[in-house]
């Protein structure tokens, strides 16, 4: 629904103006701020858009949505990650001054209780992204493995750890989020190797062979929980929790570039990403793996150029998804200057390599991607970019809103926060299940 714009007052839930973000102190940052070209901000956009989680929506979003529920549910998530993620970006610059931290904005608005809450929400979330960021990692490195050797020496956590110690080196080399530059056209590359790779062998393995079985896997109990783990893979799919940190690194006009960026997203960015989705589930139907490259048949040299491509994007993506909690840290502890300063450099190592080594550990400990990803989805993703988003917009435009308006935004709140407790108590019976059927450290 389109809002009514205006000169922005700092506004309270009852409609008067606040001075409850005057007991917030924002700290400056040590990362660059309006440096970076909309087009840029797109292309980190659609980098976590497209990442090697797209291998897996086959298999954790068709399977248990069916044809049906699937493009449907696809479609109607990118509309809304769209405009949930507009009204973000249009309180940037909220009440007069720029927020580059979504705890900041939150804090602005509701106070200090709001700011550590939302810091909280958002710390989990890239946590558990990040978590499934290195269990794709070392999946990716297994099935390269498991292509030329079938003596299962090397389990799924050993490359789970080898993948955490990449993504570290890669932490230490690239400083802040605007250093990424060519790093980002390298993720491209390495995003349209695997997508382009897995949507030809999927599509030739779909021509040869004979009609699939599209039905719903599970008892009826069972597709209740998948069904809802599902509706919170949807929403994960689009959305990063950390959209005002990147809408920092935008030039101004910081609005207008960031809602570039944004379409660019939600139309460009997302039509690969729809392609191997529907061809992997097309071509293998129920039986699709939630790792789509090994379901795949063909040359083995392409499938490891393939696992490899996915392994390297995955690098640069967590890279994008962790920088919010190396900003914090680096601005807390004043880490300016040279990113090659031996004081930087040591505070990177100690610091961004626990930080990854302790997100290794329970990649390891649970392998559980898909679940994860619900996971993140429910205790995240629907109350940082739906519930929150639209409780923000409703309180900081509260004055210029019509009734419809208001009602519409509380609907939103509402419906995503039942969806939220849902999708929530959903992947934690999942978890549950996975951990009794398979053990800690499992070989999955």
């Amino acid at each position: 629904m389109g809002e009514q714009e205006g000169n922005d007052d700092v506004v309270g839930s009852s409609g008067r103006v606040s001075d409850d973000h005057l007991a917030v102190e924002i700290p400056d940052t040590a990362h660059q701020i309006s440096h970076d070209s909309w087009f840029q901000v797109g292309f980190v956009l659609t980098t976590g858009i497209n990442s090697a989680y797209v291998l897996g929506y086959s298999g954790t979003v068709m399977v248990p949505l069916g044809w049906f529920g699937g493009v449907v549910g696809l479609v109607l998530a990118t509309a809304i990650s769209l405009y949930a993620n507009s009204l973000v970006a249009k309180l940037h610059e909220f009440g007069g001054k720029r927020h580059i931290r979504y705890r900041d904005l939150a804090g602005f608005i509701y106070g200090k209780r709001a700011y550590s809450l939302t810091w909280g929400l958002q710390y989990v979330n890239l946590f558990m992204i990040n978590v499934g960021y290195i269990i794709l990692a070392g999946s990716s490195l297994k099935a390269i493995y498991v292509l030329f050797r079938d003596d299962n020496l090397m389990k799924l956590p050993y490359f789970i750890v080898i993948a955490g110690f990449a993504c570290a080196l890669f932490a230490l080399a690239v400083p802040h989020l605007s250093a990424l530059r060519i790093w980002l056209a390298f993720s491209t590359f390495f995003s349209l190797v695997y997508i382009i790779v897995g949507f030809a062998l999927s599509f030739k393995d779909g021509i040869e062979a004979p009609p699939r079985d599209y039905n719903i896997p599970g008892s009826k109990s069972a597709k209740i929980f998948t069904t809802i783990g599902a509706a919170a893979n949807l929403v994960f799919a689009f959305n990063t929790g950390m959209l005002p940190e990147i809408q920092a690194t935008v030039r101004k006009p910081v609005v207008g570039n960031m809602m570039k960026a944004l379409y660019f997203q939600f139309t460009v960015g997302v039509f690969p990403m729809y392609a191997i989705t529907f061809v992997g589930y097309w071509a293998y139907g129920s039986s699709t793996s939630t790792y789509l490259l090994n379901s795949v048949n063909g040359p083995i040299w392409l499938k490891t150029f393939a696992n490899i491509s996915a392994f390297l994007q995955t690098v640069i993506a967590l890279h994008i998804f962790a920088s919010p909690m190396y900003e914090y840290l680096d601005t807390k502890y004043g880490i300016k200057g040279s990113a090659l300063a031996l004081r930087n450099l040591g505070f990177r190592i100690l610091v961004r390599g626990g930080y990854l080594a302790l997100i290794t550990f329970v990649s390891a400990l649970l392998p559980f991607l898909g679940d994860f990803m619900s996971l993140t989805g429910a205790v995240s993703t629907f109350p940082l970019t739906f519930i929150l988003a639209n409780h923000m917009y409703l309180v900081a435009k509260k004055n210029k809103l019509t009734s419809l308006q208001k009602s519409w935004h509380w609907l939103n709140v509402i419906f995503f926060g039942c969806m939220s407790i849902a999708a929530a108590v959903s992947a934690l019976k999942l978890i549950a299940d996975h951990s009794n059927t398979y053990h800690v450290f499992a070989d999955l």
